[in-house]
């Protein structure tokens, strides 16, 4: 598989799952840009030769993930655009204020749509493109005390089937992809918090987080890059509106 002569997009595509995507589409020859907050971590990523060139944006703010495509575009659309950028924040509903809600909601979803917004004119322009929001499997079914950030991945999802019913006749596919608990260090995270507000250890709190994975592991940002891949190559012009799941079978 190659995707020689096509130009990536990668939101939050500095460390974690977004890294190992740009890692991924630059090895099938695609030319990767990469968005993030975080400019020590995306020059970094460049110098390490895994993507081409960055960006620093907030992608919450439309304006400012606009420009981020305008600066790195050069003139050249855009085939591809992966909107990977999160972040979870846990918390029983009843300590989960509006303004939890709207974290969740601004970088989960509204991440999602501002640069969908920004990517798409120019793959209805040329008739064709491939966007896809890294979404979780909090898209499809609840876990407690994330009841903010399953409740943006779920409009994620709900995003995705309806820009897919749009774009249907137009050469651009839209997917979701659902990870279980990957290892990253948002789950790394997690599992400290967790540890630390309940006194179990990591060990016994990583063993509460994968209870429901029957494989009983984390989720290796590669094999949701290698997911990617699959959505971005030959052969997948018929697949779009779907959400694929990488859970260990969990449901």
């Amino acid at each position: 598989m190659t995707l020689q002569g096509q130009r990536a997009l990668v939101t939050g595509g500095g460390r974690g799952i977004g890294r190992a995507i740009a890692a991924a589409l630059t090895r099938a020859g695609g030319r990767v840009s990469i968005l993030g907050r975080d400019e020590a971590t995306l020059r970094d990523t460049v110098a390490a030769g895994i993507a081409a060139d960055f960006a620093p944006c907030d992608v919450r703010d439309e304006i400012s993930i606009s420009a981020a495509l305008d600066r790195l575009s050069s003139g050249h659309a855009f085939d591809i655009a992966i909107a990977n950028a999160g972040a979870v924040e846990t918390g029983p509903f009843m300590r989960s204020d509006s303004e939890h809600f709207r974290r969740m909601v601004e970088i989960n979803l509204i991440g999602t749509v501002n640069l969908f917004h920004a990517a798409l004119p120019a793959m209805l322009e040329r008739r064709r493109g491939r966007l896809i929001a890294i979404a979780s499997t909090a898209g499809h079914r609840g876990y407690p005390y994330v009841s903010a950030y399953t409740a943006a991945k779920h409009a994620v999802i709900g995003l995705v089937k309806s820009l897919a019913l749009e774009t249907a006749r137009s050469g651009v596919t839209v997917n979701a992809i659902c990870p279980a608990y990957a290892d990253t260090d948002m789950a790394t995270a997690s599992v400290d918090n967790v540890a630390a507000k309940t006194g179990k250890s990591r060990e016994e709190a990583l063993a509460a987080m994968l209870k429901d994975n029957p494989q009983g592991r984390l989720i290796a940002p590669e094999e949701v890059a290698a997911a990617v891949l699959y959505l971005c190559g030959p052969g997948s012009d018929a697949v779009t509106g779907q959400s694929l799941m990488i859970n260990g079978g969990e449901f």
